[in-house]
C-alpha cells in the first residue's frame, strides 16, 4: 500500500482528499501521537496549496485527531482514555438510536447487505486485513443508519469512528480479530429480521459496552499509553 504522502492529490475536493489521507495516515499510526504536523510541509508533500491542508487540519481537530494552537503548534493527539471513554458513550447511544429507528424500515436489501457485509469483515479477520476489516464493519452498521434515514446521524457517528478507529488498527487481534464480532453480526441480523428492534439495539449497545471494557482493559494495563 501507498505511504499517504507518495502521491500528489488530485483536483478537486482538496481539502477532502487532504482530510482523508491524513485520517487515514492517523489512524494507522503513520503519524504517531504527538508528532508535529507542519502545514506548508504537508502541503508541499501533497501537492497543494496550505490553504485545503489548513482546512483538512481544522476538521481533524474538530474529530479529536489533532490538537491545536493557533500559531504555535498542530499535533497528533496521544490516546486520552477519557477521552476514548466518552467517544465510546456517545457511540454506543448512538448505535443504539440507529439499529432501533432502522430496523423497522429495513427490507430484503439491507438484511443482504448486512450479510454480504458481515462475510467480508469474516473474510478480512481471517486474513488479518486490518483495512478490510474497519471496512466491512462500517459497512455493516452503515446499513441500520441506511435504513433510519438520519443524515445527521450519519455525521456525527463518521465524525466519531476514527477515534475508536486508532485503537482497534493498534489492537486488531485483541479487540476485532475473533470471531465474537462476527458471531454479533450475525445475531444481529437475524433479529433485524425478524423486526425486533427493541432487542437489536439492546444486542448492539452491549457489543459497545463489551468493547469499551476490553479498551479500558488495555489501558489498565498500560498499553494505550500514547
Amino acid at each position: 500500500m501507498a505511504r499517504w504522502d507518495e502521491a500528489p492529490v488530485e483536483r478537486p475536493r482538496m481539502s477532502d482528499a487532504a482530510y482523508e489521507r491524513l485520517k487515514d495516515a492517523i489512524v494507522s499510526g503513520e503519524l504517531a501521537p504527538g508528532e508535529k504536523i507542519r502545514d506548508a510541509e504537508v502541503a508541499q508533500r501533497l501537492g497543494l496549496s496550505r490553504t485545503p491542508v489548513r482546512e483538512a487540519l481544522t476538521r481533524l481537530t474538530d474529530t479529536g485527531l489533532v490538537e491545536a494552537k493557533p500559531g504555535v503548534y498542530a499535533r497528533i493527539t496521544t490516546l486520552n482514555r477519557h477521552d476514548v471513554a466518552a467517544t465510546l458513550v456517545v457511540l454506543r447511544s448512538l448505535d443504539e438510536l440507529a439499529v432501533r429507528t432502522g430496523v423497522p424500515h429495513m427490507t430484503a436489501d439491507h438484511l443482504d447487505r448486512m450479510r454480504r457485509a458481515n462475510d467480508d469483515f469474516a473474510r478480512a479477520v481471517e486474513q488479518h486485513d486490518i483495512t478490510g476489516a474497519f471496512a466491512a464493519d462500517d459497512a455493516f452498521h452503515g446499513v441500520a443508519i441506511d435504513a433510519a434515514g438520519n443524515p445527521v446521524l450519519r455525521r456525527v457517528i463518521d465524525q466519531l469512528h476514527p477515534q475508536v478507529h486508532r485503537i482497534l488498527h493498534r489492537k486488531f487481534s485483541t479487540l476485532l480479530g475473533g470471531h465474537d464480532t462476527v458471531n454479533h453480526h450475525a445475531e444481529l441480523v437475524e433479529l433485524c429480521a425478524r423486526g425486533d428492534a427493541d432487542a437489536a439495539a439492546v444486542l448492539s449497545a452491549e457489543h459497545w459496552t463489551h468493547l469499551g471494557g476490553l479498551i479500558d482493559d488495555l489501558f489498565e494495563a498500560d498499553e494505550l499509553d500514547a
